[in-house]
């Protein structure tokens, strides 16, 4: 069961803490809030999901490091930087972290709002790829090694007739091994072997 969105608010001023969560949930939004990038760290799960809102200077661990340490831990999740010290290098920093947005203090809310979406959509794509590699990776265990030696040479871009000497089998048995892969995977075209294939990888 997935976990629903959070948007989790990361700020040492407690009053900016609260103002957040209370406009992110009188809209309707999920928050969490945490004083410092230690603490949020220390609590992380790694099945949370959402967007990250941080300030990017804090008092300790600023907000680009904590984007970094959870990126290490492999969490890739969608971040908006708030700052009451907007600079071009603090931005350029922010966007080649991959962050959503770069928002200054006092911001907009319209605009708070639209970052949050924004990063709760670019979540959700994530997630979805995340599951079709998972799912691709399931399919591919089904076959048997013979079927994934014809599948790589298939996605190689090899026909029947080449794979056949290659693997010492008859052009027959090459399109019954491919007829029974495909079978197996649920796809009707070579196209969408690649596909699984590369999702799998």
């Amino acid at each position: 069961m997935a976990m629903a969105l959070t948007v989790f608010i990361v700020d040492d001023d407690p009053s900016v803490r609260d103002a957040l969560g209370l406009l992110l949930g009188v809209r309707g939004y999920r928050t969490a809030v945490f004083s410092s990038g230690e603490a949020l760290l220390q609590a992380w799960q790694p099945e949370w999901a959402g967007c990250l809102l941080i300030d990017i200077r804090m008092g300790g661990m600023d907000g680009l490091e904590v984007q970094k340490r959870l990126a290490d831990i492999g969490n890739r999740i969608p971040v908006v930087i708030v700052t009451g010290h907007g600079d071009v290098s603090s931005a350029r920093a922010a966007f080649k972290a991959n962050a959503i947005d770069f928002l200054e203090k006092p911001f907009d809310d319209v605009k708070l709002v639209a970052a949050i979406e924004e990063a709760f959509s670019c979540e959700r794509r994530q997630r979805e790829e995340l599951q079709q590699r998972e799912d691709g990776r399931n399919l591919l265990k089904e076959l048997t090694p013979r079927e994934r030696e014809v599948m790589r040479l298939v996605v190689l871009g090899r026909h029947n007739r080449e794979i056949a000497p290659e693997l010492g089998i008859s052009v027959r048995t090459v399109e019954v091994h491919k007829a029974r892969l495909m079978s197996k995977l649920g796809v009707g075209n070579v196209a969408d072997l690649v596909r699984i294939a590369m999702l799998g990888e």
